[in-house]
């Protein structure tokens, strides 16, 4: 849908992480002047404690059949990687079981496939900010390892990767023993006897990347108002009049809502029905005698390991609950007892910078991007585990989307009111 015959001029984002600061800065590349607005502050939701991996070689829909798998007994318990809490909360209910729908081989291809083409585009989306001047680095995984203890525990990965392959997504890769694998990588301890080596992935450290990104939509001259919580959003034909928690924010030529996994809160006044539900991840650092040269991924145990500086980041674990909850102390447990026997080297026990987050996640595992029943509002989110990944790609197509009246065609299967 067309704003007019004239590109807006003033557009306001609601959410200063990955996906909202993306869109600003691509907003800017075309002219645009921008105003951002978060309740917390930049980075203060799922942007600042994930594992930082650009891995657009294996984004891949949430919902899976291998989730079918786990069982209601194992979803229950808090050690379990996808954990449920016991709940009587309708909403969330609904979600699961649609979710359960989705995690068939079929949709999974199918959702694979629609992914794809902004798959392809999410590396050079990380350039771009490069070279327009956002300093914090992607960095080259110079060994980005999927470990496994077994090589039968290593056929899911491999059957998931020519499922990818399939879909037309290129990754490659490289299939090594356990002693390969700690030849490349020393810090796995002698409990691992197979990996997979994926080639021409990056990470980034998360927090410090979007920090960096904030400041250059500030140089040019784009406003970032922290602490604003936006309530009411109004469209009355000619603009877009937002208020919050500071009264009366302003009225915009057109508006964002990315808002992570409160965007259905808003965005349901203007005709997405898609439910966004939190699935919130868990993180911690910890010295570690030898740092990894890139990413370190346990698929079956659901633990990533990135290198931050002189530190591992462990992240891990799907945990649907509710986004503000408190941060459950199991959960941190389980990720430590996983990876205990997995790594080599690892003060498990001194950990920093423990974090709880929540991914935005939808039940038919693809994101909600585009315009919304209005033409001047639009939809940013439901990225679940990809968000960072996806994150700058999602801001240039919806800022070409936005600027141009004509949706850009990678977006079409992430139509908001689908």
């Amino acid at each position: 849908m067309r704003l007019g015959s004239t590109a807006p001029r003033r557009v306001g984002i609601v959410g200063a992480g990955m996906v909202g600061l993306s869109t600003a800065w691509f907003l800017q590349e075309r002219g645009v002047e921008v105003t951002v607005f978060d309740r917390a502050g930049v980075a203060a939701g799922a942007s600042w404690g994930n594992a930082g991996w650009l891995t657009p070689g294996i984004s891949t829909p949430l919902p899976e059949p291998a989730v079918l798998r786990y069982g209601i007994r194992a979803v229950l318990s808090p050690s379990s990687p996808v954990y449920v809490p016991p709940t009587l909360n309708p909403r969330l209910i609904r979600f699961l079981a649609s979710f359960a729908r989705h995690s068939t081989t079929a949709r999974w291809r199918e959702a694979m496939s629609a992914l794809v083409a902004i798959n392809r585009g999410a590396l050079s989306a990380f350039d771009a900010l490069a070279d327009g001047g956002v300093t914090e680095p992607s960095r080259e995984a110079k060994s980005f390892l999927a470990a496994y203890r077994t090589p039968q525990e290593r056929t899911v990965l491999l059957e998931e990767i020519e499922h990818i392959r399939a879909a037309g997504q290129e990754i490659e890769f490289d299939v090594l023993s356990g002693d390969d694998a700690r030849g490349v990588e020393p810090s796995l301890s002698d409990e691992i006897g197979a990996a997979i080596r994926l080639h021409g992935q990056r990470f980034i450290n998360p927090g410090e990347f979007v920090d960096s990104l904030a400041e250059a939509v500030r140089a040019r001259g784009g406003a970032i108002l922290e602490g604003v919580a936006i309530s009411r959003v109004f469209d009355d034909g000619d603009a877009v009049r937002i208020s919050g928690s500071t009264g009366e924010t302003g009225q915009f030529d057109a508006l964002v809502l990315a808002t992570g996994t409160w965007l259905g809160d808003i965005a349901r006044d203007f005709g997405v029905r898609i439910p966004v539900q939190a699935g919130r991840g868990y993180s911690f650092s910890v010295a570690i005698d030898h740092v990894p040269a890139g990413p370190v991924y346990f698929p079956a145990q659901r633990v990533a390991c990135t290198p931050l500086g002189d530190r591992l980041r462990v992240a891990g674990m799907m945990e649907f609950r509710a986004p503000d909850a408190a941060l459950d102390r199991r959960r941190i447990a389980a990720i430590v007892e996983a990876a205990r026997p997995l790594l080599r080297g690892a003060d498990l026990d001194t950990r920093r910078d423990e974090w709880v987050g929540s991914r935005p996640c939808t039940p038919d595992g693809l994101p909600v991007i585009g315009a919304t029943r209005s033409p001047r509002v639009f939809a940013a989110g439901g990225h679940g585990m990809w968000g960072i990944t996806l994150g700058p790609a999602t801001g240039r197509l919806l800022a070409e989307t936005i600027t141009t009246g004509r949706t850009a065609p990678e977006l079409g299967p992430f139509n908001p009111l689908r």
